[in-house]
């Protein structure tokens, strides 16, 4: 089988052709050109911008495949582009702006525009379809409306997931590392909203990667699909930040400033903290369908991920860091935390001096 992978420079896209080259395809990748993947000799690359559907057509003249993942570009574009250059389509978008209540993409903080939504959100819920009133979310709808319509109209075999927050190595958005610094800097304390108990619904690329071709390999099971696809084992914020400390023999000390008390805007701590509702995906689909199961465990995937960090750090102040939008500015997060720990101790006191009916704790039981 001949697969075309569009994006396959990225943290899944690697992952993905690794895997159809273990189980005998020829892939060719398509994208950019500007970060060249580390990938053996025969995987062939044709460079031109996914985002042009011009420059599509011209790079894909004269080609054919069996079928093609695009992970990257203007989806709508790509797959007009290879209307007569194959018959399955594997489409990737993502999770957040299709469910409403997920926040608004284009927000300046898009954790603060979060709604409180049910857990393990079905690929049909109602909140996939109800209207958006964010234009960059509607745009993602609209978009993903279009590659099923295709699969309607007979063009394409198609099947989509919808991508919940990727981790792992080479991610333009390397959330562990934003841990992982903290950490190297001796950065104890941390300002976690909620105790961390937040449930977000989080993908190791390998994992993801895996789901990915098990659709390629059963095009019958999985045509005219839409999947949601994360780990299959849930980490809340508390656990996830508990995990990096362990494996980098650091403990943080989270501090549970409410998120009340934040000011509009606020950034100081890792930005992964800051969804302020669960944000869950269901995957029950993918499981019976497709036997979906988790390659990595959740504690491996994470370690694996740290791992590749400490010998692939991002340059302080670079385009990663830069993604992920954790300012750092440890100064202002102590005086923040000083102010905290003051009021609550202040509230403390009040609260005990307060007149109350006492209450004695008897077990129900005899």
């Amino acid at each position: 089988m001949h697969v075309l992978i569009v994006g396959g420079a990225g943290v899944t896209g690697v992952v993905i052709v690794r895997e159809l080259l273990q189980r005998g395809c020829s892939v060719t990748i398509l994208h950019r050109g500007t970060h060249e993947p580390d990938l053996p000799e025969q995987v062939e690359h044709i460079h031109t911008n996914p985002y042009s559907l011009e420059d599509l057509q011209s790079a894909l003249e004269h080609k054919t495949f069996d079928a093609a993942v695009i992970t990257y570009g203007r989806l709508k574009y790509v797959a007009e582009a290879l209307i007569g250059k194959t018959s399955r389509l594997v489409t990737v978008g993502g999770a957040a702006p299709i469910y409403k209540g997920w926040g608004e993409m284009a927000a300046p903080n898009p954790w603060e525009t979060t709604e409180p939504t049910p857990l393990m959100l079905e690929e049909d819920h109602p909140l996939s379809v109800v209207e958006h009133s964010d234009r960059f979310s509607a745009a993602v709808r609209k978009t993903e409306q279009h590659v099923m319509q295709m699969h309607s109209d007979e063009k394409f075999n198609v099947s989509h997931f919808r991508y919940p927050l990727v981790y792992g190595p080479n991610n333009i958005v390397p959330g562990e590392w934003g841990m992982m610094r903290r950490a190297l800097d001796k950065r104890r304390q941390l300002i976690m909203p909620a105790g961390g108990l937040t449930l977000v619904s989080r993908g190791y690329c390998e994992n993801i990667a895996h789901a990915i071709v098990l659709a390629v390999e059963n095009p019958e099971a999985s045509a005219g699909q839409i999947y949601n696809v994360r780990d299959d084992r849930l980490v809340s914020n508390y656990e996830w930040v508990s995990i990096i400390g362990q494996i980098m023999d650091f403990e943080f000390e989270p501090v549970t400033v409410p998120f009340e008390s934040l000011p509009t805007g606020f950034r100081a701590t890792h930005p992964q903290l800051l969804y302020r509702h669960h944000n869950v995906m269901d995957i029950s689909k993918l499981k019976e369908q497709l036997g979906y199961r988790d390659v990595f465990t959740a504690e491996e995937a994470i370690e694996q991920t740290i791992k590749w960090y400490m010998d692939n750090p991002p340059p302080a102040g670079g385009e990663g860091e830069q993604n992920l939008g954790d300012p750092y500015d440890y100064a202002y997060e102590e005086s923040i935390i000083n102010a905290y720990k003051q009021c609550i101790g202040n509230l403390g006191d009040e609260i005990k001096a307060m007149t109350h009916i006492p209450v004695t704790w008897k077990h129900p039981y005899s």
